[in-house]
């Protein structure tokens, strides 16, 4: 298995869960179809979780290592606004687009704050899955992917958390093992600084063993579009259901909020686990996904290596 073998497992759960989420906010799509294995009718459209996702990946192919000058122009040529981006995205990579500097317009946003969504943390399992073994770098990588949009240090950790947990999924497969929950949390406890990201994953492994809807509404379900109010309960989740991504992504359908973001984050991370078939990612949600555009299969390439 290589590097790329992971991240490609995990783009493909990140967009099926992203595409799969987001009929959710179709009337007439229901959770309790879902639960009854009749999900919804083909074909599902991916989202802006799924495309920025996509520029990741093929930036990854490209040499392994990120050049974010070159990535926000990925981001900025490529956006679709139709594909969900929020009105502050659209804004920003309007003004890539046009040519401003990332490294001033992310900053300046939210009057100096810089953006705290949920946006990094959306794109970027498929990072922590090409660095499984490395897990330091999954978190460096991230918080350079992150700046580029998302300079508030909440999203930047949210994006980290993220990559994180994507690595060490990535790793426990290369190990053959299938660990415990609070394994994967205190993984990514160990890189994350006082914030309220890690508030959110420490009160997340506090409730191991509890409902999906108990989790919900005590960490939040991405309904607020933070960093803060989406990675806790997508790490409960994808730490509860790493063996089994379509549970995974049924307990993103049945918490609500952002479910096609929380669904792309808990589906990048268990299938750089599960990978595809079996418990992983089924042929058929793979099939009903719209299909990813060129840019973001590449070949072999340098910036692989076998694991």
């Amino acid at each position: 298995m290589t590097s790329h073998h992971l991240c490609r497992d995990s783009l493909d759960g990140l967009s099926v869960g992203d595409a799969l989420g987001a009929q959710f906010f179709v009337p007439g799509n229901s959770f309790d179809d879902l639960l009854a294995g009749r999900p919804p009718a083909a074909p599902w459209p991916w989202t802006d979780d799924t495309e920025m996702a996509c520029s990741v990946v093929a930036e990854l192919s490209a040499g392994g290592a990120l050049d974010q000058d070159r990535l926000a122009t990925a981001f900025a040529q490529r956006h679709e606004p139709y594909r969900g981006y929020g009105a502050g995205s659209i804004v920003l990579l309007r003004q890539l687009r046009d040519g401003a500097s990332w490294r001033k317009a992310a900053p300046a946003a939210f009057d100096g704050q810089g953006s705290m969504g949920n946006g990094a943390a959306m794109r970027v399992a498929p990072l922590g899955a090409f660095h499984a073994t490395d897990p330091r770098t999954a978190a460096l990588e991230a918080m350079r992917s992150a700046e580029i949009t998302h300079t508030h240090p909440e999203a930047i950790l949210g994006a980290v958390a993220v990559a994180v947990a994507a690595a060490h999924a990535g790793a426990t497969r290369l190990a053959g093992e299938r660990p415990e929950p609070a394994r994967l949390l205190d993984a990514v406890l160990d890189v994350l600084v006082e914030s309220r990201v890690r508030a959110g994953v420490e009160r997340a492994r506090g409730m191991l063993g509890a409902s999906v809807a108990e989790v919900a509404y005590e960490l939040g379900n991405g309904a607020r579009v933070l960093a803060h109010d989406t990675v806790p309960f997508t790490l409960w989740a994808a730490a509860t259901y790493l063996h089994d991504y379509p549970a995974a992504i049924t307990a993103c359908v049945e918490a609500g909020g952002d479910v096609d973001t929380t669904a792309a984050i808990v589906g990048g991370i268990v299938a750089a686990f599960t990978g595809t078939g079996g418990n992983g990612v089924p042929h058929a949600w793979l099939t009903a996904r719209e299909p990813l555009p060129h840019f973001a299969l590449p070949e072999m390439s340098p910036g692989d290596v076998v694991l």
